[in-house]
């Protein structure tokens, strides 16, 4: 279903505190919700809750097929490095202390400037993962999703 319909019906029926999240782990908003389909929900379908219980829906854009299981964003776990390889820009700059200094860098040749995060994927690291970071710089060099690493 789509996401605005089921952010519709969940009101109708009393859910209020509704939240949604990119089930692929990429960190998109959902900005035009028409645009996005219902992947996963942490409510089950039918089941009686009291309706003050908040309603996370899982979502991706139309064109894109649900993942088995909504995708993780990585987290920094003990102050090491993670292994960001093929996640989301945004993501993994979401994932580090704010106050580590992120470069990102095009992993192609043509030397793009990534401006929307969500849509790069991360190619390669440095520090390497399980690396401590204590404060250190991070550089990752990133694509589109739709290209390859080189």
């Amino acid at each position: 279903m789509g996401l605005q319909s089921a952010q519709d019906r969940a009101q109708d029926v009393g859910f209020h505190g509704l939240t949604s999240h990119d089930s692929l782990g990429r960190d998109r908003m959902q900005a035009f919700d028409r645009n996005w389909k219902v992947c996963s929900q942490n409510v089950r379908a039918g089941a009686s809750r009291a309706t003050d219980t908040g309603l996370d829906l899982g979502a991706v854009k139309w064109e894109e097929n649900c993942p088995a299981k909504d995708e993780k964003p990585p987290a920094a776990a003990g102050g090491r490095m993670p292994d960001f390889a093929g996640t989301s820009v945004k993501a993994a700059r979401a994932a580090l202390d704010p106050g580590t200094s992120v470069t990102v860098e095009d992993a192609l040749p043509e030397d793009r400037w990534v401006l929307m995060e969500s849509n790069w994927k991360v190619c390669s690291q440095k520090p390497a993962a399980g690396v401590s970071l204590n404060g250190r710089p991070v550089t990752l060099t990133a694509v589109k999703f739709e290209e390859n690493c080189s």
